[in-house]
């Protein structure tokens, strides 16, 4: 909030502040009842999502029904103070024709395990510091198959993901696996990995985030049912709830999409 004490004329101020004339103005007044339920949301979403800048906020809050524009979003978040946390560059070498990505979900019936399978990466802190979460997921049962917890974010971290689901199951050649745009999955290593397993990649078409939303998903009801539940000051002590958690999802927790099954109840059931 702008201090009322504040000597600068509005021009300067504007200048200080990085908005225009009306913004300063709007930065002093109240905050509408309606602006408090964005910037509480805001506020949620950057817990989730800090790499988030004020177009993929925008995209997120749209998605909730929201009707929102960018210029909008940006004045909540100088008003907020919040930013997004500047995302190191990431090492991973990319493929060779790494800016064609394949698209490979539209019109796809799923009704059936490991016709595809979904991955991501997530966000989590560890006494104030980043850690890593790649999972791997299937689509179809919404089962976790395998996932990895580093402070990088790289491929290897995706690769440990990979090879932990080929750990659990043996998919026939030809499966999908479906990522975001993420170089950590675009990269040499992370395809050849596919290529070894007989997978076939599917990327999120540009600025589509729904199109990974069953992995957006587990990342909320993971988070919410135990990440924000309690704070980790460990790495060790991450790992282990994270391990309980995909236990507890996998065997005991219903999902409304399986018919208030578990995801493994509901493989046994549909074998």
């Amino acid at each position: 909030m702008i201090d009322r004490s504040h000597k600068l004329p509005v021009a300067r101020q504007a200048q200080v502040l990085k908005l225009s004339r009306s913004g300063v103005y709007y930065q002093a007044r109240p905050v509408s009842a309606a602006d408090l339920v964005i910037m509480r949301r805001i506020d949620e979403l950057h817990l989730d999502y800090p790499f988030a800048g004020s177009r993929m906020l925008r995209d997120l809050l749209r998605g909730e029904g929201m009707a929102i524009g960018r210029q909008h979003v940006i004045t909540l978040m100088k008003r907020m103070a919040v930013e997004a946390i500047y995302r190191r560059p990431n090492t991973s070498k990319p493929a060779p024709g790494h800016k064609i990505h394949p698209y490979l979900l539209r019109g796809l019936t799923v009704d059936r395990p490991d016709q595809v399978w979904v991955t991501d990466v997530t966000y989590l802190k560890v006494s104030g510091t980043w850690r890593y979460l790649a999972t791997v997921m299937d689509r179809y049962s919404r089962r976790l198959l395998g996932w990895s917890l580093s402070a990088d974010r790289t491929a290897r971290l995706t690769r440990r993901a990979l090879a932990a689901a080929l750990r659990q199951r043996t998919p026939q050649p030809g499966t999908l696996l479906h990522s975001d745009r993420g170089v950590e999955f675009l990269a040499i290593d992370f395809k050849q990995a596919l290529a070894r397993a007989g997978l076939v990649q599917s990327v999120n078409r540009p600025r589509r985030m729904t199109d990974n939303a069953h992995m957006e998903s587990w990342n909320k009801s993971m988070k919410s049912d135990m990440y924000h539940r309690q704070r980790f000051t460990t790495e060790h002590a991450l790992r282990n709830a994270v391990r309980s958690y995909i236990d507890f999802y996998n065997c005991q927790r219903l999902h409304s999409a399986l018919g208030y099954r578990s995801p493994i109840e509901f493989e046994a059931q549909c074998a």
